[in-house]
């Protein structure tokens, strides 16, 4: 097999990813079939295919000048000009293998200009404990934080003061909030956090993305999301931009119910509680 990149027909009938792609890596390359022949506007949701066919219609051969994997990561250069650099992501979601290719441009634009602040959230540093059943958790680099692992009860992300558990919050993928909605799975995960002193679902990625799934429909997740909000009041479900920013506002949310759980304890009341699960959640439409 050739050492270029190649883009060829999917022969699969009745697909909505009508293209192979094939990346010149390992003995045998990666096949993925796939909706664009390159991620030009927004990151392409991609599948792995066991084999390349036999006799493919080929749409472009493109020549590699390089291309590497580091981790979860495929970079991937070619010998142009333009429209030369670009990353094939793997993830899992729902048990399953998913891989999303992006450019440099669109890895741009799903990032905004922001740059985090570094003062101390309530003006202490937070003792983040992470379950450890969370894959590729958050590390809380940016912010005055120290991390710890163990098994916790409810969520992936949690606050204590001794042995009493404060504040707890399960992080979700896009495509995992979706499909825990439309399964029913989520309900019972609301039901757990809003059980807790404080409870919350953070999400990595902004509210316009449920309109941009591949396998959901857009109507049906949204009112998903709605229908839990308004059953499980005091849980909020959070969209951040960036997986920086879902960090960035866990560990300001996680300093302030320290804050809160310090006042409840010494028997006062914080000069700014207001009524209701929603209180302070903002009006950008990607929930920042």
């Amino acid at each position: 097999m050739p050492d270029d990149l190649l883009i060829a027909r999917n022969p699969e009938e009745g697909t909505s990813l009508p293209y192979l792609v094939r990346l010149p890596l390992g003995p045998d390359g990666i096949v993925l079939k796939t909706r664009e022949t390159w991620p030009r506007t927004t990151k392409v949701y991609c599948q792995r295919v066991g084999e390349w066919p036999e006799d493919p219609e080929i749409v472009e051969c493109l020549a590699v000048r390089s291309i590497s994997r580091r981790g979860a990561a495929i970079d991937l250069v070619l010998e142009r000009g333009r429209e030369n650099r670009s990353q094939f992501v793997l993830t899992r979601a729902r048990g399953r293998e998913m891989v999303f290719w992006q450019s440099r441009r669109t890895a741009k634009q799903a990032r905004p200009n922001v740059t985090v602040p570094t003062a101390r959230a309530h003006g202490r540093i937070v003792d983040i404990v992470v379950d450890t059943r969370e894959r590729y958790g958050y590390k809380f680099s940016a912010q005055q934080a120290h991390t710890s692992k163990r098994g916790l009860p409810v969520g992936d992300y949690a606050v204590f003061d001794g042995e009493d558990l404060v504040a707890t919050a399960e992080r979700k993928s896009i495509e995992d909030l979706a499909s825990s909605l439309l399964s029913g799975k989520m309900t019972y995960v609301m039901a757990d956090l809003a059980a807790q002193p404080r409870g919350a679902v953070i999400v990595d990625s902004g509210y316009s993305k449920l309109f941009k799934l591949e396998h959901a429909p857009a109507s049906s997740v949204a009112d998903a999301v709605a229908e839990a909000q308004a059953r499980f009041p005091t849980v909020p479900i959070v969209f951040c931009e960036t997986r920086a920013l879902a960090q960035e506002w866990l560990y300001r949310w996680f300093g302030a119910c320290l804050a809160e759980w310090d006042l409840d304890r010494a028997g006062k009341s914080s000069p700014t509680q207001l009524s209701g699960g929603m209180v302070g959640m903002p009006t950008d439409p990607d929930g920042l």
